[in-house]
């Protein structure tokens, strides 16, 4: 019989402990019943599991502290306590002797359980780009009457108290400076509407309060004035999209693990056996070169479940993530797999200790059949060793710390997996992606100009164009870069709506619209009425992804005015958008040749 023993002190008034004679790590402690190498990035047992049992003895010295010695003895029974130390050294490293013992008298611990769970809380903050602008404060104004919760991002603090209420949520910030978008300005922002814009105005000066730019470029001669296209336009767009990406989300999802199209992402898992409890179920993950749906690689998780020695578990986790997940601008984890018919547990951790609070949710699986789970974070339950803890903070999605998939014969609560059997299993997961609920509405909304796309179309006659797009070039290619920041937006990958509208004015909403496509309509609309539109285009799933141009049916030599005591009543935005359709930007038409004069 072999022996392989080390020893712990410990004093009864502190739970330090510290080792004697013996150094930790795995190449000094046991030699003889662990592995010489751990296999990466995956765990794995090789070879024939060594026969092992656990003991500790524990003898009083006469300084007062305790002599404690952890054994393992060959031939008595089938627990591996070498796969059970890699699998602590495979999460953890070379392990904490004080995190090791506290583990090993923690198992034996257990914690209330409740059937209330508290709810997961959102906080949906509107950001406001260009706030202090004609259009950007109706937006503001507008995003408050319906009790949306608005924050503005401004240059200027004084001049936007003045103009928004002395209350209002700001934050100090200019897009064309990346350093001045700092990460905690966006905390809670969910949707975004951009109203910045390169101020153009009169080259003979304006009055104080801008009247003669509130007529429109048609009635002065034009420059700009400030930061130039190129960096409110274009770098601005660039920066403001990197510093909200992360909170807005992707409308395709975040891809944390596996392969999809052409993107992969590659994570550390390691098994997670019933071994941590004296069980005997083993289990590992690989990739399966050939075995997705479609032929590709794919991640296996497979094993032998056995309830022997009280177990009943095998699962894989990953190692804690570099850095802690944000998904918070996601509504749950969706799994690509191809079920087996029998039920799974996926775990998510918000803590990167070893042993700590998990997240939890179980689901159904089809045999034979590749299926996607989606697994809302809303119902994720606060579970501690099988049991719901009632007390538990609510799930935090901007802090993920690791994932774990798990096949067991135990729910939760003492309730029982009825698909649960012994013997092997097979579970491919070809990607585990973060996802938005259906269906999807913008979480970016830009408010650019008509005319984007013709300064450069071929055959068009510039002389019959509004004065934006015949002076493009003097006013430092104000509508190229223009464009060349909504295709910065169309290529991000969050879900947007560009807004195009025509000449700007100041006349008050009401008036019947005309929304177009392909960049072709010339006219005007009230700036009151853009920023309405702004703001019910956030909740409609009919403007996701679109690009449009829109303006009154009134011409620019009537105007337009409304009897207070009669408004108009407010318009259903959504009749609208039902007819928009994705992919139109009028960019097609510069692919034409020039028609021969």
């Amino acid at each position: 019989m072999e022996l392989c023993s080390t020893t712990l002190s410990f004093s009864s008034s502190t739970p330090l402990l510290n080792f004697q004679n013996h150094k930790f790590p795995r190449r000094n402690f046991c030699h003889k019943i662990s592995n010489p190498a751990l296999p990466k990035p995956f765990l794995q047992n090789y070879g024939k599991p060594q026969t092992l049992i656990y003991e500790q003895k524990s003898t009083r010295l006469s300084t007062g502290a305790y002599r404690t010695i952890i054994s393992a003895k060959a031939g008595r029974q089938s627990w591996d306590f070498g796969r059970f130390i890699k699998t602590l050294y495979f999460f953890n490293g070379p392990p904490s002797p004080a995190k090791f013992f506290d583990f090993l008298v923690g198992k034996l611990s257990s914690s209330s359980t409740s059937e209330s769970v508290n709810s997961m809380g959102t906080s949906d903050i509107v950001l406001v780009a260009g706030a202090t602008g004609g259009v950007g404060r109706r937006v503001v104004d507008e995003l408050r009457k319906k009790g949306i919760p608005v924050r503005v991002l401004v240059r200027n603090e004084e001049k936007a108290r003045k103009m928004l209420g002395s209350d209002v949520d700001l934050v100090i910030g200019d897009i064309t400076k990346d350093s001045t978008l700092i990460p905690e300005y966006f905390k809670g922002v969910k949707k975004v509407i951009n109203a910045v814009s390169v101020i153009v105005g009169p080259k003979e000066g304006d009055t104080p309060d801008r009247a003669k730019y509130s007529q429109g470029i048609k009635f002065f001669e034009p420059e700009v004035k400030g930061d130039s296209p190129e960096k409110v336009e274009y770098i601005g767009m660039r920066n403001l999209i990197k510093a909200v990406k992360n909170n807005l989300g992707l409308g395709r999802g975040k891809l944390l693990f596996g392969f999809e199209g052409d993107s992969y992402r590659q994570l550390s898992w390691g098994a997670l056996d019933d071994v941590v409890m004296g069980g005997v179920s083993e289990s590992t993950f690989q990739i399966d070169p050939n075995g997705s749906e479609n032929g590709g690689p794919t991640g296996v998780f497979k094993g032998v479940l056995s309830s022997a020695n009280n177990g009943g578990f095998t699962s894989i986790r990953t190692k804690n993530f570099s850095e802690p997940e944000d998904l918070s601008a996601y509504d749950g984890l969706e799994f690509r797999l191809k079920g087996d018919g029998r039920r799974y547990k996926v775990v998510v951790r918000t803590s990167a200790d070893w042993d700590a609070l998990g997240y939890t949710i179980g689901f159904d699986t089809e045999k034979g059949k590749w299926q996607s789970i989606r697994l809302p974070f809303s119902s994720l339950r606060p579970i501690f060793r099988a049991k719901t803890v009632s007390d538990a903070p609510p799930f935090d999605p901007s802090n993920v710390a690791s994932l774990q998939l798990m096949f067991s014969k135990f729910e939760y609560d003492g309730k029982l997996n009825e698909t649960f059997v012994e013997g092997p299993f097979e579970l491919p997961v070809s990607s585990i992606k973060a996802y938005i609920n259906d269906p999807i509405t913008p979480r970016f909304v830009h408010v650019s100009s008509a005319g984007v796309t013709r300064p450069e179309r071929p055959g068009l006659d510039l002389s019959k164009q509004p004065p934006a797009v015949r002076l493009n070039k003097e006013l430092d290619y104000i509508l190229t870069y223009k464009l060349k920041g909504e295709d910065l937006i169309r290529e991000s990958g969050i879900p947007y709506v560009i807004v195009r509208p025509c000449a700007l004015t100041e006349e008050p909403a009401g008036a019947d619209l005309i929304f177009d496509q392909g960049d072709n309509i010339t006219g005007k609309i009230s700036r009151e009425e853009v920023a309405r539109m702004c703001v019910a285009a956030l909740e409609s799933p009919y403007a996701c992804d679109k690009t449009f141009e829109v303006k009154s049916v009134i011409p620019f030599s009537e105007p337009f005015t409304v009897d207070p005591e009669n408004p108009p009543s407010e318009k259903d935005y959504d009749i609208y958008f039902k007819n928009l359709k994705e992919g139109i930007t009028g960019k097609e038409a510069l692919q034409q040749s020039p028609t021969p004069v």
